[in-house]
């Protein structure tokens, strides 16, 4: 049996090219993927931007959509926000008053409503560069990166990333013995 995974996070596009999907398109995009991390036993999908890019109203109207995939067995959640300093600047300012900041805490806020961290992260764009997306997501998400255009993702970019996953042996920053 491959490694458990629970959150699959896609990060891919710019801003325009994340104004250039309709909703229909978004909705499409996100049954296909949420139907893939279902089947591999995942129940949330989060789709997020890669950069910025050239600054488009549209895009930001998807913030907080949330969307259900797998027979409802999978959460999709859509984020545009392509900042990763933005997302944690802003995850502080959401912490309760009084709440520890720890670990847990600013994790909890910064991957709500899913109630956990990513297990796999799927880059589409180089793998000699990282997303400015991603700032807390590297710590322990496994990376899986494609040369595919936002436009290009289909399921099967998915399947494959899941498949690269569940081959993997995970030892969170650990060395072998």
């Amino acid at each position: 049996m491959g490694t458990s995974l629970a959150h699959v996070m896609v990060v891919a596009g710019t801003r325009r090219e994340w104004a250039d999907v309709d909703e229909e398109g978004w909705r499409r995009l996100a049954g296909e993927l949420g139907q893939v991390v279902a089947d591999a036993g995942g129940a949330w999908l989060t789709i997020r931007a890669y950069e910025p890019g050239e600054d488009v109203g549209s895009a930001a109207d998807l913030s907080g959509l949330h969307l259900t995939a797998g027979d409802g067995r999978c959460a999709v959640l859509i984020d545009p926000v392509s900042d990763g300093r933005e997302r944690f600047a802003e995850a502080m300012r959401e912490l309760p008053p009084g709440a520890p900041v720890d670990e847990k805490t600013v994790a909890g806020v910064l991957y709500a409503p899913a109630d956990v961290e990513p297990d796999l992260v799927l880059v589409l764009g180089p793998p000699t560069r990282l997303p400015p997306s991603l700032v807390w997501e590297l710590a322990y998400g496994e990376l899986v990166f494609l040369p595919v255009a936002l436009a290009d993702l289909r399921r099967d970019h998915l399947v494959e990333a899941v498949e690269d996953f569940q081959g993997r042996r995970r030892r969170f920053g650990g060395l072998d013995t």
